[in-house]
């Protein structure tokens, strides 16, 4: 992607722009950029120009001529190696300004000890210049580019300790977002406790559903915790006119 009269930007040769939407960083893959280059920065992006390892400056909307400035932002200049010349004498690392939204997802344990299942939509934003500069010196680029899945698998682990911490701590029919047991039975308990059953009443009624479900008609009682008979006692009744054969009058 030479730069058409030392213009640097994300649009390619044909106009095509570089940065879609799930590009957080894109490092400008040519080794052309020397001073005087035009550096245009859209309003959607920041740019953060660098030479031998220091970050140079941080450009926001617009275009700029590329030099040298007194002093670096951060770091130093590295010339040992290269004995006053370097492959890169210029880097630009384009930042995309935009929210970008992912979905982290895994496995947590609850203080009941039921293994949950979770999914969790979160965004992360580079607002300002600062934010910029320090996305560009914490986090590695490869291929040219950062992308937000590679943000999303180097952040999981993080959203993964918070989670945990919430669900050990806080009472499963108490948490709003989206998690969910493994398991169908602590599944169904954890749903009746949520409707305020105690402990041993959801266990009655998650007993009793599962009874209604074969038939049993004593389903109804197990969920009141009352006992079941089957049929009434029976007591045997004589006629008094039938004993002895005699009437009521013995004649």
């Amino acid at each position: 992607m030479q730069g058409i009269r030392g213009v640097i930007s994300t649009l390619t040769n044909d106009g095509q722009e570089v940065m879609g939407p799930g590009v957080l960083v894109w490092h400008y893959p040519d080794n052309s950029i020397v001073n005087n280059s035009l550096l245009t920065v859209e309003s959607n992006h920041f740019c953060v120009l660098k030479s031998r390892g220091a970050i140079l400056n941080v450009y926001d909307t617009g275009q700029y001529p590329v030099t040298t400035p007194d002093r670096p932002i951060l770091g130093s200049f590295t010339q040992a190696f290269f004995g006053g010349q370097s492959p890169w004498q210029y880097e630009a690392l384009y930042i995309n300004r935009a929210k970008m939204v992912v979905k982290a997802s895994g496995l947590a344990l609850s203080s009941e000890m039921a293994e949950m299942s979770y999914e969790v939509d979160y965004y992360f934003h580079v607002a300002t210049k600062d934010d910029a500069v320090a996305l560009v010196t914490h986090m590695p680029i490869v291929e040219h580019a950062i992308t937000a899945k590679q943000v999303n698998e180097y952040a999981t682990p993080v959203v993964e300790q918070a989670i945990n911490q919430v669900v050990q701590v806080t009472p499963l029919e108490s948490v709003k977002v989206l998690i969910f047991p493994r398991d169908e039975r602590m599944r169904a308990l954890i749903s009746l406790r949520a409707f305020g059953l105690q402990e041993i009443d959801a266990v009655r009624y998650y007993i009793a559903m599962l009874m209604a479900e074969h038939g049993l008609v004593s389903a109804p009682n197990m969920a009141i915790g009352e006992a079941f008979h089957i049929g009434a006692p029976v007591q045997a009744t004589v006629p008094v006119a039938g004993i002895g054969g005699r009437g009521p009058t013995g004649a």
